[in-house]
């Protein structure tokens, strides 16, 4: 296990951040507006996000930088923003932590298909490699490679982010399949653990694709799958279209009353994706009297 990861697992469970996307659209971001943009036009908002999650009692935080791969920023016209806009992002999370939350930086995505041809191998390994190396040059603490679809892609982003030497976390997104157990490439928790494990993870998990409820059972499929420790960031439920906006109708207590569940299933880190926002984590840290 990477020294890092022993140290935070060492005393129990470990309290995350919750959703980015919806708390920068609480602060102005704008339907369809490119989020990671936010690190260069706009770091005070982003860095109040992570400020909100470390007050709430957050130990790891992660950054504005989901869709910062050279893939994506193409069609923003700001391909050439890499190293910018992924430094940005590790310095405006390092200055809120202030040393009293880790700093994993978060890897997304690129939007393309491996399997139709929309991308290369070599085109998702050169631009993986140019976002983990500018991440870690910018001085996070970790590394996450989050909300795959495609195992395939995931391994090639793990890679890469493995190369830099630091800790490096490993989602996917389970949520298809009659019973919301599979990835949308139809891979199971236990082809999940093992190929992620194979290339180098040193946390594995899942995140996103549905409320926490269905986490549980994912979560115990992982944790009997691998040696790993288990990293898990959920839903606030399904969003419902109010005035035009996603709006989650699930509470910061019904989210966290979840936590202890998960833990006993296995989950070593313990946070939220789309629609959770500080409140949820506050909630997480007294259910697991985390302090």
């Amino acid at each position: 296990m990477h020294p890092l990861i022993q140290q935070l697992t060492s005393k129990g469970p470990v309290v995350t951040d919750g959703a980015w996307g919806t708390e920068l659209q609480a602060r102005g971001l704008a339907l369809g507006e490119f989020p990671d943009l936010w690190n260069l036009t706009h770091p005070e908002r982003v860095g109040e996000v992570a400020q909100a999650y470390v007050a709430a009692g957050s130990h790891v935080i992660l950054t504005n930088t989901f869709g910062a791969n050279r893939i994506r920023l193409r069609e923003q016209g700001a391909a050439e923003q890499v190293t910018q806009i992924n430094t940005r992002g590790v310095e405006i999370s390092l200055e809120a932590a202030r040393g009293r939350a880790r700093v994993f930086a978060s890897m997304g995505p690129t939007g393309k298909l491996l399997m139709s041809g929309e991308v290369s191998e070599d085109e998702l390994r050169e631009a993986f490699g140019e976002q983990a190396r500018a991440l870690a040059a910018a001085h996070a603490d970790g590394l996450v490679v989050e909300t795959m679809s495609d195992l395939e892609e995931a391994k090639l982003a793990l890679r890469a982010a493995h190369d830099t030497g630091l800790p490096v976390v490993a989602c996917m997104v389970f949520d298809s399949g009659k019973d919301k157990d599979r990835t949308m490439m139809g891979t199971r928790p236990e082809e999940a653990a093992a190929g992620l494990a194979e290339a180098g993870a040193d946390v594995i998990g899942a995140n996103c694709g549905q409320g926490i409820a269905g986490f549980v059972g994912i979560c115990r499929r992982l944790r009997a799958a691998t040696d790993r420790p288990v990293w898990i960031k959920a839903n606030a439920g399904l969003p419902q279209m109010v005035d035009g906006r996603p709006t989650y109708t699930t509470t910061p207590e019904e989210f966290a009353s979840f936590a202890p569940a998960l833990v006993e299933a296995g989950a070593s880190f313990i946070g939220g994706c789309c629609g959770t926002r500080p409140e949820f984590i506050a909630a997480i840290s007294r259910v697991l009297h985390v302090g």
